[in-house]
């Protein structure tokens, strides 16, 4: 699949922002939502200013631990992300939000 589920997204809606958790909150970011499946580590909740956590968007656990941050299987990593993504319920979720606000989707991945 040549294009990221994120990118996707902000092609079809074009009111998306793709960011780390850990840059600062910014008054154009719009509604705030952190899509991993674990809490980053030394991000206070009240510090986040997240409007919500949808971990079910995150990859799955076995998926996660299979790609382990690896550079060379990110292609075939996104490939199986966006199948999960395709069976996932809580994607429509997310672009009922999309739809009606700027969104900023926060991750903690240093690839972003």
């Amino acid at each position: 699949m040549g294009i990221c589920f994120y990118n996707y997204i902000a092609l079809i809606m074009g009111t998306i922002q793709v960011k780390r958790i850990y840059e600062p909150v910014e008054k154009t970011d719009g509604v705030r939502i952190l899509v991993d499946r674990l809490w980053p580590r030394g991000v206070k909740k009240e510090a986040a200013h997240l409007d919500e956590w949808m971990k079910a968007i995150a990859p799955s656990d076995a998926l996660r631990k299979w790609f382990h941050h690896d550079p060379a299987e990110w292609q075939e990593f996104e490939g199986k992300y966006v199948l999960e993504l395709k069976q996932n319920n809580a994607v429509n979720d997310l672009l009922d939000i999309i739809s009606k606000n700027k969104t900023c989707l926060k991750n903690a991945a240093r690839y972003l």
